[in-house]
């Protein structure tokens, strides 16, 4: 209906220039209009059997929850994101991973062979430079809530959903006639999980409640007025814990030893509350005993409704959500998630576009759940996890997977989310610097491959994936970038270039000349995870390219001439690790050794084209071409994470066709049925990089130029997007039809020179000061146009006939 009044409209004013500015200084175009698009759900037919396949995740940044949704039993299995074995304090002992004595000596004998022998294997470098790592410490399982209801007949109509519209999931089901609704979902703003069990018929509510804690930990229960209080310490390393939950009936509630029990209620409340004594603080790590704040928060949350809770939740959720929104043809049904799953790709051209939209929101969803003030970052898993040993100790590894975990949070407006990110990053500095020294004699600070909660910053043992010095200058690009979106000047003094200016100094000292060529380059040198150590991989050159041109940039905006003098002189001699070699391909090596038959899941020698942005189609086509020969040599396959950036690879290639190939075999290989991304085990950095994959698809902004539809697939010819945003602190909605941008609303958030590229400017076209409906002017090159944006205006970009 939309589409044909929105038709109607183009036939009949865009021919009437003088009308058409009347209307736009009336209304705008009716495209400012909020996208009209079936309900966002994942869906299960069935009670979960299995926590990573089938689960449904909540959050609230600090605070997650896995919802099984039982009948008879109901398993919520908890966590809260500080609760970490290892560290200060650890039995096991806990070094930062940093040796006592330098390394210095090492690092030079490495080197000196390196020089001489051209490589080395990963394994002899490990050996000189690796460090046994003690006290590391797992994320930890901090609990499960049970709640046991009394077993009756056999149900119908059963459902499960994760609403993400509403950041709520429900579990319905009919019992005897009685029809049961519980609904579950984490607040930020009360800080608690909460759930309500109601049914349609009156004094049907039964069940028992109780805490299991995991018995690698001191616990003491209490049992008083509905309220089960677990706490205690690890083991390991003396943490102190508490969880507690505080149940709400409008009928009888008894408390029985170490559970509560609920009999012929009309409904109840649910709240549960967790925390540690944790604190982001080097060295110690530690602060107050958590006991106040998770019954505060529970005080105060027992005195409010659920209707009121939930408002508070979907008030603050929405606000973030709501501001994007897709349309790629999908289509309202019925289906279960693993059933649009199990079809797609096999005929069904709406459902396969309601699965990607889902998708493509689900990762919103994520980081939303998993990454707020006040927490810690998101991890390998955001903020779930089952077990006291997880995979990869749940870590952040930073040689690419909790930089992929933040990629969608500026592009989907979602900068609410970075918080976290940058706490954690600052509290890093310190452990990093005394790494600096120890490990490699600079100044500054950098981290390597992995680190925890407990601020790592050294080495560890594994060969092939324990050296990557750059881990630092990586973390770095965020916070350009996120002045880059906002233009945050205030940002970018205090917060950024500090951290900034301390990662470029490493490299200021660390880089070695090279004798062949007498360019600054990185020794020993590592392209993860495969092939020998040698100087001047690929990665490593382009990582140290960017760190010192964002910082050399960030320093000539603040008036720090000197640093950026000095950044500019090493950058003007830096091999930048840009070679095409015998087979057209962008080099992984300094040396042209590419195997063109080697499809290894790691492309780590493209990070120059994303998430960097050394290559640029307009300005080296020469170097986009030799990267698409690469790419296309490795294959679309790989693990979750890594189909999710050859997403963001082929968009910024401007090949959206192939993108989205790789985007439907990662849901089609690398997706389990909840839309967990795989790895395998989950891992969360697929969701989150493939979520950033289909934004760079619709919109990229980066050298200074904001393309509109630049990796569009032919498969989304007709659709719209708003609330995507650009660099330069821009918000921009778009409608296109049969493959072509129709039109487009820019609003600036600064004032500028800004430049747009689209085809759609190679036609005819009005730019139209939206409120006032005033023509401006632009200036155009092929599909390419230059105007001055004022702050606070929105623009309107649309066909003039």
């Amino acid at each position: 209906m939309w589409d044909r009044l929105l038709a109607a409209f183009h036939r009949f004013y865009l021919h009437r220039p003088s009308l058409l500015l009347v209307l736009l200084s009336a209304q705008s175009l009716a495209f400012a209009a909020e996208i009209s698009a079936p309900a966002l759900k994942i869906t299960f037919d069935k009670p979960a059997t299995d926590w990573e396949r089938e689960g449904l995740p909540i959050g609230n940044g600090a605070l997650g929850a896995v919802v099984m949704g039982g009948v008879d039993v109901e398993h919520l299995q908890f966590n809260e994101k500080t609760l970490w074995t290892g560290g200060p304090g650890s039995k096991q002992g806990y070094d930062f991973g940093i040796a006592a004595e330098s390394q210095i000596s090492k690092l030079a004998a490495v080197r000196k062979a390196l020089a001489e022998k051209g490589e080395m294997d990963p394994e002899a470098v490990a050996k000189e430079l690796g460090h046994k790592t003690t006290g590391y410490g797992d994320y930890q399982n901090f609990g499960e809530l049970t709640l046991g209801f009394p077993q009756a007949s056999a149900v119908k109509d059963y459902r499960r959903e994760l609403d993400l519209d509403n950041g709520l999931i429900r579990v319905t089901y009919t019992q005897d006639g009685v029809h049961y609704l519980r609904e579950y979902f984490a607040s930020f703003p009360d800080g608690v999980i909460a759930v309500r069990l109601s049914a349609d018929q009156p004094k049907k509510i039964n069940f028992t409640a109780a805490l299991t804690i995991p018995d690698n930990r001191s616990l003491k229960t209490q049992v008083k007025d509905g309220r089960i209080s677990a706490q205690g310490a690890l083991n390991d390393n003396g943490l102190l814990y508490e969880a507690a939950v505080q149940v709400i009936a409008d009928n009888h509630v008894l408390n029985k030893d170490k559970v509560v029990e609920v009999t012929a209620a009309d409904s109840a409340l649910i709240i549960l509350s967790a925390g540690t004594n944790y604190a982001q603080q080097y060295p110690v790590y530690r602060g107050k005993d958590p006991h106040a704040a998770v019954a505060s928060k529970l005080d105060k949350a027992g005195k409010k409704s659920f209707e009121q809770l939930l408002k508070n939740h979907q008030t603050d959720y929405q606000k973030l959500f709501n501001r994007v929104s897709l349309d790629v043809g999908q289509t309202e049904n019925q289906l279960t998630t693993p059933e649009l799953l199990a079809g797609y790709r096999k005929g069904n051209a709406n459902l396969d576009r309601t699965l990607e939209a889902t998708y493509f929101q689900f990762g919103r969803y994520l980081i939303i759940s998993s990454s707020r003030q006040g927490s810690l970052p998101a991890n390998l898993q955001g903020v779930w996890n089952r077990t006291n040993t997880p995979p990869w100790n749940d870590d952040y590894h930073v040689n690419i997977n909790l930089q992929m975990n933040y990629w969608l949070a500026e592009t989907t407006n979602l900068q609410e989310t970075l918080p976290p990110l940058f706490d954690f990053v600052d509290s890093l500095v310190a452990p990093g610097q005394i790494a600096a020294k120890q490990i490699l004699g600079a100044n500054g600070w950098t981290l390597f491959l992995n680190t925890n909660v407990w601020g790592f910053a050294g080495v560890i043992e594994w060969p092939t994936a324990f050296w990557q010095p750059e881990a630092g200058a990586w973390m770095a690009q965020h916070y350009y970038e996120h002045y880059l979106f906002t233009g945050d000047k205030k940002f970018l003094r205090e917060r950024a270039y500090p951290l900034m200016k301390g990662a470029a100094q490493f490299w200021l000292d660390t880089l070695v000349k090279d004798p062949r060529d007498g360019k600054w380059v990185v020794s020993p040198s590592f392209s993860p995870e495969h092939g020998p150590f040698v100087v001047a991989a690929a990665m490593s050159q382009q990582i140290v390219f960017d760190v010192l041109r964002n910082t050399s940039e960030a320093a000539a905006i603040l008036g720090d001439k000197k640093f950026a003098q000095q950044t500019a002189d090493v950058l003007a001699n830096l091999d930048s690790g840009l070679r095409v070699g015998k087979w057209g391909q962008l080099q992984e090596w300094k040396q042209d050794i590419d195997d063109p038959k080697n499809q290894h899941r790691h492309v780590s020698h493209l990070f120059a084209l994303h998430p960097g942005h050394q290559i640029d189609a307009s300005k080296t086509p020469e170097l986009l071409q030799a990267a698409r020969t690469t790419l296309n040599a490795r294959g679309d396959g790989g693990t979750g994470w890594s189909q999710a950036w050859k997403v963001n690879l082929w968009a910024r290639l401007l090949d959206g066709d192939r993108a989205h190939k790789v985007l439907s075999e990662q849901l089609t290989i690398s997706t389990l049925p909840n839309l967990w991304d795989n790895h395998p085990p989950f891992q969360i950095d697929g969701n989150f990089g493939a979520t950033a994959g289909v934004a760079e698809m619709l919109l990229q902004s980066q050298n200074n130029q904001i393309q509109l539809l630049p990796a569009l697939p032919k498969v989304w010819a007709t659709g719209a997007v708003k609330g995507l945003r650009a660099r330069g602190n821009w918000v921009i909605d778009m409608r296109w039809e049969k493959g072509l941008l129709q039109e487009a609303q820019l609003t600036s958030g600064l004032s500028g020179q800004v430049t747009l590229k689209n085809s759609l400017l190679e036609k005819s076209f009005a730019l139209i000061e939206k409120n006032s409906g005033k023509k401006i002017a632009i200036d155009v090159k092929g599909d390419s146009g230059t105007f001055a944006a004022e702050a606070g205006k929105t623009y309107i970009l649309t066909k003039s006939e």
